[in-house]
């Protein structure tokens, strides 16, 4: 038979004339397009604010995930992102620059009446490891654009990597 000539294991899903069990079961459910956005970690003002006020968070320089990280600020089990929240939004009452992956638009209000800025950075599966963890890489990996379903959460990130790709040459 076909299977006893050497080399020819025959077509991948072939079932020999059957209706193959990929074809014989329907699709079922859906993707969701803004999954991505439902597995970051959430970090509220109020906690943030905590953090600021006890001296573990510098507000002179530009607090990154890096540093929530590395601080405890948000778990060492991040594995998207962070969102930035509003609960605590009445602690706000220093100019704090931040960068993070997304945040609720009363958080970036709240922010920006105390002085401060929210920059929203989209980061990938390896740019986000060698953002945290910079140590384990010989060479930083250039930022990834974002997908085209995400291009309209990130239209900062074209900026920034345009002035990347200038400095560069």
């Amino acid at each position: 038979g076909q299977k006893a000539r050497a080399g020819n294991k025959g077509l991948l899903g072939f079932e020999g004339g059957q209706t193959p069990v990929t074809r014989a079961f329907p699709k079922r459910g859906f993707v969701n397009i803004h999954g991505y956005l439902s597995q970051l970690s959430p970090l509220n003002l109020n906690k943030l604010m905590n953090w600021v006020h006890a001296g573990r968070l510098d507000t002179s320089q530009m607090i990154t995930m890096k540093h929530l990280r590395d601080t405890g600020c948000v778990p060492h089990t991040v594995k998207k992102g962070v969102k930035l929240l509003a609960k605590g939004m009445e602690k706000v009452d220093r100019a704090i620059q931040i960068e993070v992956t997304d945040a609720s638009s009363k958080a970036k209000e709240a922010i920006s009446k105390a002085g401060g800025h929210v920059k929203i950075a989209y980061y990938n599966r390896l740019g986000f490891r060698a953002h945290l963890k910079p140590e384990n890489f010989k060479i930083i990996p250039r930022r990834a654009a974002p997908p085209p379903k995400l291009m309209w959460k990130y239209p900062e990130h074209y900026k920034d990597v345009k002035a990347q790709l200038e400095n560069q040459l």
